[in-house]
């Protein structure tokens, strides 16, 4: 048993009751960072009081915990338990999976223009160390069937995998993922998903959709901290242990714990995707999940989802009204609204504004980008396009 328990409390949609040291009244920068809520700044405390007070002994006591978070994300994604493994970033993940695919020289993977680096950098990296061949197509393109029928043509001249992110980053386009894995499936290739930017806002079962791999970090709809993340790996789909570390073996702590004679190096490495667990894990980051994981739950990521939507619905009249340009797909939404400034209007400028008036947003790449969340009230739309019209003013 750990000296904390997980549990929500008054955490109820629209009310920021749980952060009460956030300065910005409207913020809306959560496919950025989220803020800790005050459940989060417990567990973190919890975890740093018992390694102050044990030292070493916290370790066993921190143990078990570990084994409820990836039961809480399982649930949060529709999969096994035994089928998530813990990690440091989204990036960290990304790079694991994709040096133990079992590649084969001169395999193809096709990646897609507009997407975050991380789910680009590591396939480049692979391609240079196994012999594969990247190819593009451009995200922007999955708005219309345009998107799916030219990955159609480069399913026809052979891709192993196709990587590609939930939602995109700068546009808040969700990518229909479960198309995209039936052509991918129907052709013989695989599919890895970059999901920061949906887990914890969009719902989404990797199950139903036919994922074969997926990696998310805690830090943006997870409500987490930096320096937590999760991998998953579909059932059948094995990964060769190339970045295998001393917890990546069954039994690694016997020898730690059992006495003389269990010190040994044959140890099999797990065949489960919990061997990417290969070191000493981040026990604040992971307890921090834990506890934002678990208000994501009691709450329901469709109500979340629904929520955001009327927020979004809120003030995306009021933007297109001001000249801004909205990249919303009506029938691909997700957690962003994203959009692109009037002629004239220098974004860096209007981002500064902003935040001196207490709107917290983002700027990827010449767009406005708003992201609420589970706490934001639709109330405030209001004083944000109030804001809105001083800066523009």
């Amino acid at each position: 048993m750990t000296p904390w328990e997980p549990r929500t409390r008054a955490a109820r949609i629209g009310d920021r009751g749980l952060f009460p040291d956030l300065e910005a009244f409207a913020y809306l920068n959560h496919a950025a960072i989220s803020p800790p809520s005050s459940e989060v700044a417990r567990a973190i405390s919890a975890v740093v009081a018992t390694y102050a007070r044990e030292g070493v002994g916290a370790l066993r006591e921190w143990l078990p915990q570990r084994e409820r978070l990836r039961a809480r994300l399982g649930a949060l994604i529709g999969a096994p338990p035994e089928r998530v493994a813990l990690s440091s970033s989204t990036t960290r993940a990304v790079v694991d999976v994709a040096l133990c695919l079992p590649w084969r020289e001169g395999e193809r993977v096709l990646c897609l223009r507009g997407e975050f680096p991380t789910n680009v950098t590591p396939w480049q990296r692979a391609a240079e160390t196994f012999g594969l061949e990247i190819v593009f197509l451009d995200a922007d393109a999955f708005r219309t069937p345009r998107g799916l029928e030219e990955l159609g043509r480069e399913l026809e001249r052979g891709l192993r995998l196709v990587a590609v992110s939930a939602v995109e980053f700068q546009t808040g386009l969700r990518m229909p993922l479960a198309e995209i894995a039936r052509a991918a499936h129907g052709a013989g290739a695989e599919v890895f998903v970059d999901a920061i930017q949906a887990v914890g806002v969009v719902p989404l079962d990797v199950v139903a959709l036919g994922v074969d791999y997926l990696a998310c970090g805690s830090h943006k709809w997870l409500m987490g901290t930096e320096g937590a993340a999760f991998a998953y790996v579909r059932e059948g789909r094995q990964l060769v242990p190339r970045v295998a570390g001393w917890l990546s073996h069954e039994e690694p702590l016997r020898f730690l714990f059992e006495g003389p004679g269990h010190l040994r190096y044959d140890r099999p490495i797990r065949t489960d995707p919990t061997f990417l667990e290969s070191g000493a894990a981040n026990a604040i980051g992971l307890a921090a999940l834990e506890a934002s994981v678990a208000i994501l739950g009691e709450l329901g990521v469709p109500a979340i989802f629904d929520h955001v939507q009327r927020y979004h619905d809120a003030l995306e009249p009021a933007l297109l009204e001001r000249g801004f340009e909205s990249e919303r797909d009506p029938r691909l939404r997700s957690g962003i609204l994203s959009v692109r400034p009037p002629r004239g209007v220098e974004l860096p400028e209007l981002h500064q504004a902003l935040a001196e008036r207490g709107v917290a947003c983002s700027t990827p790449d010449g767009r406005l980008r708003f992201a609420p969340h589970w706490p934001s009230s639709v109330d405030e739309v209001p004083r944000v396009v109030e804001a809105l019209d001083e800066c523009l003013r």
